[in-house]
């Protein structure tokens, strides 16, 4: 295995991260921004205040899209972390193929299990008196997801001291994954918020499918991106010679 030092891990993983940001800004333009007008249509309609928002939705969508590079940035470093910490001990014979697995896991831990429990809502839906509530909600499965991710992570490395097929450990470790995310997705508690009426049905699935998609975008950008930069490039058969 190739000697990587921590400092060219982040500076991959920071780069793989921008890419994956602009992708992910690019998915939520085109795709989630439109969803989003169509909330704040409803919701206008329902308001009876004339006050005017702090800032225009120009400035609310470059945000929003500035935003979401410096998060993916934020989380590639976090990610990149991780990876030189467990490298030697992820199940994958290239560092493609270990960065993928890492993003596969990231994006399933923070990305997918919230979005079955708590699944993105467009504007207008929602009380702010359960801001608080809802976020300790997210911010708590998250972290009981990880730490069923590293379970199931454990298991599969101590069955690797054992003579056991490859396929029986990755199933082994898939098994307590499985279980372990179903246990958390049936015993956590709902959201404190109801769906108002006004709100179609179908906006409320395109909105939530488009924010999952702007996710699953940024996670295989980064996993794809990163696995390329960790992967050393050909040398040319004449410059062997």
């Amino acid at each position: 295995m190739a000697s990587l030092t921590l400092g060219a891990v982040l500076r991959r993983a920071a780069l793989a991260g921008l890419f994956a940001g602009v992708a992910a800004a690019l998915i939520a333009f085109l795709v989630v921004e439109p969803r989003i007008d169509d909330a704040l249509a409803i919701e206008a309609a329902r308001s009876t205040s004339d006050e005017e928002p702090l800032f225009g939705r120009t400035t609310q969508v470059f945000g929003g899209m500035v935003a979401a590079a410096a998060v993916a940035v934020c989380l590639a470093l976090v990610v990149g972390v991780v990876f030189a910490r467990v490298r030697h001990r992820l199940p994958a014979t290239t560092d493609f193929g270990r960065a993928a697995l890492l993003a596969f896991l990231g994006f399933t831990t923070v990305a997918l299990l919230p979005a079955l429990k708590y699944p993105a809502n467009p504007p207008g839906v929602g009380d702010p008196d359960t801001v608080t509530e809802r976020t300790v909600q997210y911010l708590t499965l998250i972290a009981a997801a990880a730490a069923v991710t590293w379970l199931a992570f454990l298991v599969h490395d101590r069955l690797s001291a054992r003579p056991w097929p490859p396929a029986y450990r990755a199933a082994v470790g898939v098994a307590v994954a499985a279980v372990g995310y179903t246990a958390l997705l049936m015993t956590w508690p709902a959201s404190p918020d109801s769906v108002p009426a006004d709100i179609p049905a179908a906006l409320l699935w395109d909105f939530r499918l488009a924010s999952l998609a702007e996710l699953a975008t940024l996670w295989t950008v980064f996993g794809l991106g990163f696995g390329l930069l960790l992967t050393p490039r050909p040398v040319p058969a004449a410059a062997v010679a």
